[in-house]
This record gives C-alpha cells, structure tokens and sequence, in this order.
C-alpha cells in the first residue's frame, strides 16, 4: 500500500521499480513495471489486429470495425504524407502508432504505468525512424541522399549557412520527436496527479471538504483532454515519421 506522501507525489507515478529482480554479473535485468506494461500493450495491439480481422465478415462487428479504421487511417496517412511509395515502410509506422496510441491510451487506466512517459523509450522509437531514414536513404540514393541538406537555389555565398543549419535540423529530429511525446505525457499526468491530491486532501480537510468538487471537475476535464492527447500525440508521431521517411524517398529540395 502506497504512503500518503507516495499517494500525492506526482512524480512517483514515473518511478521505475523491479518486480523481478535479475542480475547478471554487474547488469541489472530485471522485469520491472514498465517491462509489464510494454508486453500488456504489445498483448492489447496484437489482440486488436489478430481478433479483429480474424472473421473478415462483411458486416463488421465493434473490433472488426475499429481494427479496419486503424490500418486505413495509418495507410492514408502514410499515402498522403509519403506518397505511394511509402506504403513499403507501413508496417512500421502502423506498428509505432499502434504501440504509442495503447500506450498512452494504457497509462490512464488507474494504478497501470505510462510506458510513453520515459524518455528513454520514446527516443529509442526516435532513433529508429532517423535510423531507418538514414540507411534507406544511403541505400537507395547513395551520396545523391546529402542533398537533402543542400537546398537547391542557395546563393554559394550562404550555402555553407545554410547546409549548417539543415544538418542541425536533421540531427534534432529523434530529439524533438522524443521529447514531444515524452512531454506532453509527463506534463499531463503530473496535472492530474496533482488536481487529484487536491481533491483528497480537500475531502480529509474536514471545513474545507465542500470545496472539494471544484478539483474534481478539474481533474475531469484534463481528463478528458488527456484523453484528446494519447490520440493526438500517437498521430503526431506517426505523422512526423512519415515526413522524415519522405525525406529518404525524396532526399532533393
């Protein structure tokens, strides 16, 4: 059972802690929580997708339904941001999606763990797409793929300026869309963890209990803004992967 002081810690919902403690030699290995909630969300996407689709009826149930309008509004999605030939990288952004909309979908259920919340997660999904985009561009392009930082119609007097700064800005990527993700979902569940301490403290205030209602209608409405912000960041991040991936397909300004 959690202490009063853990209870109302905003913070302490983040905290990281083994449920089975593995060490091999000086590494630690253990299964923690978040390594609970990555395969609960892996498990909850799978069932989406595999129970879903299983029937193919022509009439869809619920999940049929809801498994259908996931994978063409991911594919639409890449087709318009991507182009045609960008389908060829779908599986990878539907699985990012996926796995960060049921993640940040997840970490609002009461007592679970928000895996999107840790930075080290959201730039190992960062680093892949960059990653991704690097080699395939190299691959497909060769040394026609450092075009893509220098832009064409650059007077030569600022074309060094200006190369700079496009590397600069390619390099930022994996941290901007890490810490996008990863602050949005901390600063929202600091909010509600911090309204909903007022609201208990309020309710054990005695004279002040009446006052109660007013951090409960707050912590309401964030919420459900909350709620608004899983979906929206989950879009922003396969949105942005597929403007980078663009980038590879298409490296010439």
């Amino acid at each position: 059972m959690a202490t009063p002081g853990k209870a109302i810690d905003p913070i302490h919902q983040f905290e990281v802690t083994p449920i089975i403690p593995i060490r091999i030699g000086g590494l630690d290995i253990s299964f923690t929580n978040a390594s609970l909630w990555m395969i609960i969300v892996l498990l909850a996407s799978l069932g989406l997708m595999v129970y879903g689709t299983r029937k193919k009826s022509l009439v869809p149930d619920r999940l049929q339904s809801a498994a259908e309008m996931t994978y063409e509004f991911v594919a639409s999605t890449v087709r318009g941001s991507a182009g045609r030939e960008g389908m060829k990288f779908f599986p990878l952004v539907f699985s990012l999606f996926l796995f960060v909309l049921f993640a940040n979908l997840a970490g609002l259920l009461p007592g679970s763990f928000t895996v999107t919340s840790q930075i080290v997660v959201t730039f190992t999904f960062a680093l892949l797409v960059i990653l991704t985009v690097i080699i395939y561009g190299v691959v497909r392009h060769g040394t026609h793929f450092l075009r893509l930082f220098v832009p064409s119609g650059v007077s030569p007097a600022l074309l060094w300026f200006v190369t700079l700064i496009e590397v600069i800005s390619f390099l930022s990527r994996p941290i901007s869309l890490a810490v996008r993700l990863f602050a949005n979902m901390l600063a929202g569940h600091i909010t509600l963890k911090v309204f909903g301490g007022f609201v208990s403290m309020l309710l054990g205030a005695g004279a002040f209990a009446a006052l109660a209602p007013l951090p409960l209608m707050g912590v309401i409405a964030i919420y459900a803004l909350e709620l608004l912000v899983a979906v929206l960041q989950a879009y922003v991040f396969a949105i942005l992967t597929c403007v980078y991936l663009n980038d590879a397909i298409h490296p010439g300004h």
